[in-house]
């Protein structure tokens, strides 16, 4: 997926800091949170994006740890869709 479809996705008011299913070519679907650290401009415009999966989502709300996230390549990305 190119980075104005991600983004124009994620950027959504009702997605804000909501948990996004991210389905990829070549593995297993990722359910987090786009997460939009001091870098985020920078790794958008190269089609990258920080995201923290469901597993470390509660760690990462109290610590704000940017080791918990990983980045990810939105050229690997199939399709982004709304976690229920």
């Amino acid at each position: 997926m190119t980075q104005e479809m991600i983004g124009k996705f994620i950027e959504n008011k009702v997605r804000k800091d909501a948990f996004v299913n991210i389905h990829f070519k070549e593995r297993s679907t990722v359910s987090g949170l786009f997460i939009k650290g001091n870098d985020y401009e920078e790794l958008k415009s190269k089609n990258f994006w920080r995201i923290v999966s469901s597993t470390h989502v509660e760690q990462w709300k109290q610590t704000k740890d940017m080791n918990l996230a990983r980045i990810y390549s939105g050229v690997s990305f199939t399709r982004l869709t709304d976690d229920q």
